[in-house]
C-alpha cells in the first residue's frame, strides 16, 4: 500500500544519486540526514523545489535534508521505497574524510538526535508534575505522583543505558552488549557503594575531590557520590572503548565461540576498566567542562549576564552548523552534578523571538506561498520550540530576520542573566520549556519565579524581535 510520502521519497533518493549512492541515511527533528558516497551526484536544486522540502544543508559530512515535523514519515517512506536496511544503512564502511570538528558534531548529534523526542517527553511530563506540586504539595505523597514520575524520572535515571544503545550504533557496537555496559553502570548495587562508608579520598584542587567507597584488588573504585546513574559522558567512553575491544575480538576470534565470547571479553574488560580508569577520567573531564563554565557564569558581576546573553545570541548560528549539540552534554552534566542548568536556561527566548519575528512577517507578506510556509513555522518556533523549519525556510534566506531574531534571543539571555533564572530539568521545548525552571524539590525556595522570570524574558525577546521585523520588514523586495 502507497504512503502518503512515497512519491516524496522517491523523488529525493532519486535526485541523491540513487540508492547506489547512499552510505546510510538517519534522521533527527526535522532533517531526512545522508550520508552519500559522491555528493557532486546530488540535485540540490531539484531536491530543495520540491514540494515538502524546506532547505539542503550540507553539514558534518552530511546532505541533511530538512523537511520539518513531518520527518519521521519521509525517513520511513525513503527507508521503505528505497529497500534500505534496518535503520537506513546501506553501507557500515564510511570512510569519508572529515575535520575533527564535524567528526566531533556528527558524533554527538548521532548519539542524542534518536532520543531527543522521547526525553523531551519525559521532561515535559517531569515539568507537569513539577507544576502540579509547586501549587498543590500534598500530592507529592500520593501514589498517582509516584507512578507518573517513574515516567517522567525513569528515562532520566537510566540514561546511560539510552545513551549505550544509540552510541553502540554510532560506533557499529552490538547494541545489546552496549546496553549490558550501561546497565552495568547503574546496576543498584554499585549505586548504593556511594551511601556507604568513605574508604580513602584525594584532593585534586580546582579539579576536585575524588572518593571510594570500595577497592578492586586493592585498586580504588572512584565514583561520583551519585553514582552513574543520569551520567553523559563515561557511558559515551565506556562504550568507544568496548567498541574497540569488540571490533578487535572479531578479528582474531574462532568463528566457533565468537558469538558468547566476543561479548564476555568486551563487557568485562569495558566494565572494569569503566569502573577503574574511564570513570574517573569522565568525572575528572566532566569537573573541567563545568569549572570552565562555571568561571565564565560566575565572573564578579557580569559573569551570568555576559554568559547568557553571548550564549542566547549565538545560539541559532550553532544550530545551523550542528554545533549546539556540543553544549548539551555540558547542561545535562549541570543538571545531573549541580541540580541545575545556566545555559539551557539563557537560549529560552530564541524561539519564540523567532517566532515573532516571522509571524511580522506574515502579516505583512500577502503572497500564499510564502504564509503557506511561514504559518506552520510559527507555530513550530512557538509552541514546540523546532526552530529548523523557521530558519532554513523563512530567517536565513531573509538574512536580516536572522539577525532581528539572534537580537530578541539575547534580549531574552540578558533578562534571564540579570534574575539568575535557571532551568532544573531538561524538559520540553517552546512553551513547554517554561516548565523546566519549576525546581524539581517542592521545599525549594525559589517557588515559581525562574519560571516567571523565563516568561517575561520569553516574551520581552518575542516582542523585541516583532517590534523590530515588523517596523522593517518589506515584502516587495523578499522572495
Amino acid at each position: 500500500m502507497a504512503g502518503k510520502y512515497d512519491d516524496l521519497a522517491r523523488a529525493i533518493l532519486e535526485n541523491v544519486g540513487g540508492k547506489e549512492n547512499v552510505n546510510s541515511v538517519a534522521h533527527c527533528i526535522t532533517r531526512v540526514r545522508f550520508k552519500l558516497k559522491d555528493e557532486g551526484k546530488a540535485n540540490t536544486e531539484a531536491i530543495e523545489k520540491l514540494e515538502g522540502v524546506i532547505k539542503v544543508m550540507l553539514a558534518n559530512g552530511q546532505y541533511q535534508v530538512v523537511v520539518g515535523n513531518k520527518v519521521e514519515d519521509v525517513y520511513d517512506a525513503v527507508v521503505a521505497v528505497g529497500g534500505l536496511a534496518a535503520g537506513g544503512s546501506v553501507d557500515e564502511d564510511d570512510d569519508a574524510p572529515k575535520g575533527i570538528a564535524a567528526k566531533a558534531i556528527d558524533l554527538i548529534s548521532g548519539i542524542f538526535a534518536p532520543m531527543l523526542g522521547t526525553f523531551a517527553a519525559a521532561g515535559i511530563m517531569k515539568g507537569i508534575l513539577a507544576a502540579i506540586t509547586q501549587f498543590w504539595p500534598a500530592f507529592a505523597n500520593d501514589g498517582a505522583y509516584t507512578i507518573l514520575y517513574t515516567v517522567a524520572d525513569g528515562m532520566f535515571y537510566f540514561l546511560p543505558v539510552i545513551l549505550a544503545y544509540t552510541a553502540s550504533k554510532k560506533f557499529k557496537m552490538n547494541e545489546f552488549t552496549g546496553m549490558a555496559i550501561g546497565l552495568a553502570l547503574v546496576y543498584p548495587t554499585m549505586v548504593a557503594l556511594t551511601g556507604g562508608e568513605v574508604v580513602g579520598s584525594v584532593d585534586l584542587g580546582f579539579a576536585g575531590t575524588f572518593s571510594w567507597y570500595a577497592t578492586f584488588l586493592g585498586i580504588p573504585i572512584i565514583m561520583p557520590a551519585s553514582g552513574y546513574t543520569s551520567s553523559v559522558i563515561p557511558i559515551i567512553l565506556m562504550i568507544w572503548f568496548g567498541s574497540v575491544i569488540e571490533h578487535w575480538c572479531k578479528k582474531w576470534m574462532p568463528a566457533s565461540v565468537k558469538m558468547f565470547f566476543t561479548p564476555l571479553l568486551t563487557m568485562t574488560v569495558a566494565i572494569v576498566l569503566g569502573y577503574l580508569v574511564i570513570g574517573p577520567i569522565a568525572t575528572l573531564i566532566t569537573n573541567l567542562l563545568s569549572l570552565i563554565f562555571s568561571t565564565l557564569f560566575g565572573l564578579p558581576v557580569i559573569g551570568s549576564v555576559l554568559g547568557c546573553t553571548v550564549v542566547a545570541a549565538f545560539w541559532m548560528c550553532l544550530v545551523i552548523f550542528g554545533f549546539h549539540w556540543s553544549l548539551v552534554p555540558i547542561a545535562l552534566v549541570n543538571l545531573t552534578t549541580l541540580g541545575y542548568d545556566y545555559i539551557l536556561g539563557s537560549v529560552i527566548a530564541h524561539s519564540f523571538s523567532l517566532g515573532a519575528v516571522l509571524f511580522a512577517m506574515y502579516l505583512k507578506n500577502k503572497d500564499e506561498n510564502f504564509r503557506g510556509i511561514c504559518l506552520p513555522a510559527i507555530i513550530s518556533a512557538f509552541f514546540f520550540g523546532v526552530t529548523e523549519p523557521a530558519i532554513y525556510g523563512v530567517a536565513l534566506p531573509n538574512k536580516k530576520a536572522f539577525v532581528v531574531a539572534s537580537i530578541g534571543s539575547a534580549v531574552g539571555g540578558l533578562i534571564i542573566g540579570l534574575t539568575g533564572a535557571m532551568v532544573y530539568m531538561s524538559g520540553g521545548l517552546g512553551v513547554f520549556n517554561w516548565l523546566s525552571f519549576l525546581p524539581t524539590d517542592p521545599a525549594s525556595t525559589v517557588g515559581v519565579m525562574h519560571m516567571v522570570w523565563a516568561i517575561v524574558a520569553s516574551l520581552v525577546g518575542a516582542v523585541v524581535g516583532f517590534v523590530i521585523e515588523y517596523a522593517t520588514y518589506k515584502p516587495e523586495t523578499a522572495k
